[in-house]
C-alpha cells in the first residue's frame, strides 16, 4: 500500500543509489536487511521504482529534476507503476496536482550514455540503437533453468502452473521456464529440492554452446556462484570433472549450497588468486572444454543492472580489454589438442566480444574460430554472423550476451 512511510524510505534508498558508489542490488539487500519489517509487496514497489528511475533516467530528466526525489518517485509511481491517482492524493510528502501538470518524458530520448553510444554507432545503425535502448528500459523477466537430473521441463512447468505461478517455455533454450510475474521462488520446493535454478536465457544458451560430453574434464574458468557450471553438471549427466575456477571467494562460496540442492559430484571449486595461478598451470593441455565467462562491463544485463550505464567510462573499458584477453590467453592453455575453448561476455560492445576473439587468434596460430550455425539449439536464432553467438533483448528477449567457439588445431 502507497503511504508516506513506504514513499520517505524510498527517497531515503533512491538518494543513496544515486550517487552511484555501490552497485544498486547491494545497496537494496543492506536496504532490506535494515528495514526486516517491510512487507513483500512493499520491498518490491521500492526495488521497482528504484530500477524504473535508473532505466528512464535520461527521460526523467527531461521532466523533473532527478535531485527532487520526492517529486521524481511520485512521478514514476503515477505514470509507470500506474498507482491510481486517489491513492498518491492521499500523501502528504507530496502535491498531486504538481506532479499532474508536469511535462511528459521524452519518450524518443535514448537511454545510454554519450561514450556508449558513440561506440555502439560504430556498428549499428541509429534505429538498431534506438531499439536496444527501448527494449533495455524494460523490466527483465525472471527465467528459469530446470535441472532435468531431478526433473523434466514439462514436469517443472506443471507443477509451477498447478501452483498458480504462471509461466511458458524459453522459445530458445530446451531448458528454461519464464515466469509472467515475479514470484518468491527461495522457499519453493522445487528449489529447495534443486529442481530449478534462476538463469537468464541467454547464459543457458551460451553454455550449452559448450557442448560439454559425459566422462570430460571441462574448466568453469570465471565460475563466479556457478550457474553455468551447474549447467555443464547437468549436461554431463553428473559424469567426467568440472572445476570452477575464481578469484573471488565470496562469489565461489555461493556455489556451494547450489551444488548440494543440484545433486551433482562431479564439480570441485578452486579459489585462484588471478590467472596465472599454479592450481591452473597443472592443469595446462589437459582439458577438453574450457568456458571463459569473463569479466566485462556488463552492458548487457542493463535491464537489471541499470546503474552500471553510470558506474563505468571509456577508462573502464580499456582497462577490461586489457584483463579479458590476459584471462583468455591464460584460460587456453589449459586445453588439448582438439579441445575447445568458449569465450563469452554479457556485454553489447564489439570491443569487449568480436575484438577479443580477433586478437587472440591473431597472436595464437594453434586456434581456430568455429562457425556455430549448425548447432541445432541455436538454429531458431537466425544468427547474423554464425561464427559468433550475438543475443539482444531487442531482437531474442534475453540479456545482451556474447560467445565464440575457439578450437585448438594442434
Amino acid at each position: 500500500m502507497i503511504n508516506d512511510s513506504l514513499l520517505k524510505l524510498n527517497v531515503q534508498l533512491l538518494r543513496e543509489v544515486l550517487e552511484f558508489k555501490i552497485p544498486t542490488d547491494a545497496l537494496l539487500s543492506k536496504f532490506f536487511r535494515e528495514n526486516r519489517k517491510l512487507q513483500f509487496t512493499d520491498r518490491g514497489i521500492i526495488a521497482e521504482t528504484v530500477y524504473t528511475i535508473l532505466r528512464n533516467y535520461y527521460k526523467l530528466s527531461t521532466a523533473i529534476e532527478i535531485k527532487n526525489t520526492f517529486t521524481l518517485i511520485a512521478y514514476v509511481w503515477l505514470h509507470y507503476l500506474k498507482t491510481p491517482p486517489s491513492e498518491l492524493s492521499k500523501l502528504k510528502s507530496i502535491k498531486l496536482a504538481v506532479i499532474e501538470t508536469l511535462p511528459r518524458v521524452n519518450e524518443n530520448t535514448i537511454e545510454f550514455p554519450e561514450w556508449i553510444k558513440n561506440r555502439l554507432s560504430k556498428n549499428l545503425p541509429e534505429a538498431e540503437i534506438k531499439n536496444l535502448s527501448k527494449a533495455m528500459e524494460q523490466q527483465a523477466p525472471l527465467t528459469l533453468r530446470v535441472n532435468t537430473l531431478k526433473m523434466s521441463v514439462s514436469e517443472v512447468h506443471k507443477v509451477l502452473n498447478a501452483e498458480g505461478i504462471k509461466s511458458e517455455l524459453t522459445k530458445f533454450s530446451p531448458f528454461g521456464i519464464t515466469l509472467e510475474n515475479k514470484a518468491d521462488l527461495m522457499r519453493n520446493k522445487l528449489f529447495l529440492d534443486g529442481a530449478i535454478e534462476v538463469q537468464d536465457e541467454a547464459s543457458q544458451l551460451a553454455g550449452i554452446l559448450l557442448e560439454p560430453k559425459r566422462s570430460e574434464m571441462v574448466v568453469d574458468f570465471c565460475a563466479g556462484s556457478g550457474g553455468k557450471t551447474l549447467l555443464f553438471g547437468m549436461l554431463m549427466k553428473n559424469t567426467g570433472r568440472i572445476y570452477a575456477f575464481d578469484i573471488n571467494e565470496r562469489r565461489l562460496g555461493n556455489l556451494t549450497p547450489r551444488l548440494a540442492r543440484s545433486g551433482l559430484s562431479n564439480v570441485y571449486p578452486q579459489l585462484i588468486e588471478s590467472e596465472n595461478d599454479s592450481k591452473i598451470k597443472r592443469l595446462h593441455g589437459k582439458i577438453d572444454k574450457v568456458f571463459v565467462d569473463a569479466p566485462c562491463l556488463g552492458l548487457g544485463t542493463l535491464r537489471r543492472n541499470p546503474d552500471l550505464k553510470f558506474r563505468y567510462n571509456e577508462e573502464s573499458l580499456l582497462q577490461i580489454n586489457e584483463q579479458q584477453l590476459s584471462i583468455l590467453s591464460a584460460a587456453s592453455k589449459l586445453v588439448k589438442s582438439g579441445g575447445k575453448i568458449v569465450y563469452a561476455t554479457c556485454s553489447i560492445l564489439r570491443e569487449e566480444n568480436q575484438d577479443i576473439v580477433e586478437k587472440f587468434l591473431a597472436a595464437e596460430s594453434d586456434f581456430r574460430l568455429i562457425d556455430i550455425g549448425q548447432i541445432p539449439v541455436l538454429e531458431k536464432l537466425k544468427l547474423t554472423d554464425s561464427r559468433f553467438l550475438t543475443l539482444s533483448p531487442a531482437v531474442h528477449g534475453t540479456d545482451g550476451f556474447f560467445a565464440a567457439v575457439i578450437e585448438k588445431i594442434t
